[in-house]
């Protein structure tokens, strides 16, 4: 297929894709002590507290920052005690949506945990996904197909718990876009507060280039393509999905360049111009060309026989990858490049397809 394969240079803090980290020690301090350098604290307590905000919640509204470290507690309760005057930041009273900076002492009354009776949480597996790239401020792993980006909608945990379970002792880890359950690939993540913003802003202005290999049910005709409709959310009766909708629709632009042409199936790379919820999904299903193994846009008879093995060996999977992420670092500026190869069962299904 040709497909580059590159990774970015080694450097200080990089693991080698498919690494596993250790957890990363910390000390324990006893409930109420201030910390230093870095947020930390029980999720709840009966004795005040005294946090300093690290370098990660710098900027960070003193809402959310205690809604996340006050797990299990209501957030109307937050707000009331906030409102009350109990939170103090730096000895002075503070408003819901007042910024952080570093250093700045937060002083968290005793919060009540939520009494209503709830089914249990089980909490997420620790499973540390491939790791391609890995500084102090940028996390980028491979996430397999089948899992969520994060719990919701039915999910009780998705990639996001599962390494925030790996990582115990990390003080920030948030991820700075999504992919679709269905679809593999590179994912980012900050590690800092800094990092994540940068990397919205970066995204938001078209600065990353997110490049994604697919294979469509059948007769690809140009080289390259730019498809530009505007999409919006569909009605709620249809299930989540997405149409498109030139009339009140979000712009959308999706580049698709041939890759290799087979009887019945083309192979394509798609580049995400914009970032519009299954984008690329709902752009080649309008064209008459919807991704093999697509279960919510695509050809359903179609999706069955590849499922049970008509083209070749099985695949139950979506066909859509996210192969390359091209980017500058969030901090340091340095270009980075960054490759993710097709998982087994789609090479398998490629090879049997060159082969018909």
């Amino acid at each position: 297929m040709g497909v580059e394969r590159k990774t970015a240079p080694a450097r200080r803090g990089h693991l080698q894709r498919g690494a596993t980290l250790p957890a990363v020690s910390g000390r324990h301090r006893p409930a109420g002590s201030a910390t230093s350098g870095q947020d930390s604290a029980p999720a709840a307590t009966a004795a005040v507290r005294h946090v300093k905000v690290g370098f990660e919640s710098a900027g960070q509204r003193l809402d959310n920052f205690l809604i996340r470290l006050s797990k299990g507690v209501p957030k109307s309760h937050i707000y009331r005690v906030v409102r009350s005057g109990e939170v103090r930041v730096n000895s002075g009273r503070a408003a819901a949506d007042q910024r952080l900076s570093v250093g700045d002492e937060i002083r968290i009354p005793p919060m009540r945990i939520s009494n209503r009776r709830e089914t249990p949480v089980v909490p997420a597996a620790a499973s540390m996904l491939p790791v391609v790239f890995e500084d102090e401020h940028l996390l980028v792993v491979d996430k397999p197909a089948g899992l969520a980006v994060h719990g919701g909608s039915g999910v009780s945990f998705g990639a996001i718990e599962r390494l925030r379970a790996a990582r115990p002792n990390q003080p920030y880890l948030e991820l700075a876009h999504r992919l679709d359950r269905e679809t593999s690939g590179l994912l980012l993540l900050g590690k800092s507060r800094r990092a994540l913003l940068q990397l919205h802003a970066a995204l938001r202005e078209g600065r990353v280039q997110k490049h994604y290999l697919v294979l469509v049910a059948g007769r690809w005709v140009n080289e390259r393509q730019h498809v530009k409709l505007a999409l919006s959310r569909a009605s709620a009766g249809l299930a989540g999905k997405v149409r498109v909708d030139p009339q009140s629709g979000s712009a959308s632009h999706t580049v698709f360049e041939l890759r290799e042409r087979f009887k019945e199936f083309a192979l394509l790379d798609a580049e995400l111009r914009t970032g519009r919820t299954h984008q690329i999904r709902v752009h080649l299903a309008h064209l008459g060309y919807p991704i093999v193994g697509d279960a919510k846009y695509g050809d359903f008879e179609l999706n069955r026989n590849v499922a049970r093995g008509a083209f070749g060996p099985r695949l139950t999977r979506m066909f859509l990858h996210a192969w390359q992420v091209r980017l500058q670092h969030p901090i340091s500026d340095e270009p980075i490049a960054l490759t993710s190869p097709l998982a087994r069962d789609c090479e398998s299904l490629l090879e049997a397809l060159r082969r018909a």
